[in-house]
């Protein structure tokens, strides 16, 4: 049986349906360019993907989560991967800001949805409809996969905002279903999102890696503790 391996996960299909998503301890940035390994990392990121899953299935979101299979591992349906990325923003960060004429922390007036072609020897570059359509997704399929996108913007934003984090953007992955349903696969974690704290703005993300702005483990931790109110001390 294939195993495929990313840089941040392994993927371990069963005979079932299923797939087993097992979270790594390895941090990767500019396209593998930096990287380093950070104990505990894989299972913050699957406790965090499984909880935020689970918030989101009950605000009536489709995913692809079934349940937690151990401690970094996932069991989550099988899906045919779309080969996009679906990216929202609410806060300029990140390449934004060498798009756009703002100062990085403006907050947008509403939030932008972006689609990135998969492919790390392309470097993931970012791509619009006309480009998805060439890629064989139809023009459906991309609107709901955006409608999704922007209903999860506002469940997670407005749950972080309680939790005094903000949600300044994160990327999606879609898939269909054996049904054909579009679904909502891979992770949403601090691997994949950006999160800052209310107050201090500090970041509590991969950014912490990405610039060398402290502990890695400890951001992760924080947010953990702060999503679920469980204390890992």
């Amino acid at each position: 049986m294939e195993v495929y391996e990313g840089k941040a996960k392994r993927i371990i299909p069963l005979d079932d349906g299923k797939v087993v998503m097992e979270f790594k301890d390895d941090a990767t940035a500019f396209d593998g360019g930096k990287k380093a390994r950070f104990r505990g990392k894989g299972w913050l990121n699957a406790q965090i993907s499984a909880y935020l899953f689970k918030v989101l299935e009950r605000n009536e979101i489709k995913t692809h989560f079934i349940g937690v299979a151990g401690d970094n591992r996932l069991i989550v349906e099988k899906l045919r991967m779309y080969p996009v990325e679906v990216v929202v923003r609410n806060v300029v960060a990140g390449s934004l800001k060498k798009r756009l004429p703002l100062e990085e922390g403006t907050e947008l007036r509403e939030p932008i949805v972006e689609l990135y072609y998969k492919d790390d020897t392309l470097h993931d570059p970012m791509i619009n409809r006309y480009h998805a359509r060439v890629l064989g997704i139809s023009e459906e399929e991309i609107r709901e996969m955006e409608r999704i996108a922007l209903r999860v913007n506002e469940i997670l934003r407005e749950y972080f905002k309680e939790k005094g984090i903000i949600l300044v953007d994160f990327k999606l992955e879609f898939g269909k279903n054996e049904r054909g349903e579009i679904v909502l696969g891979d992770e949403i974690s601090p691997d994949t999102c950006r999160f800052w704290d209310a107050e201090t703005g500090r970041s509590l993300d991969k950014d912490v890696f990405r610039f060398d702005k402290g502990d890695l483990v400890k951001a992760y931790e924080e947010l953990y503790e702060r999503l679920t109110g469980s204390s890992l001390s």
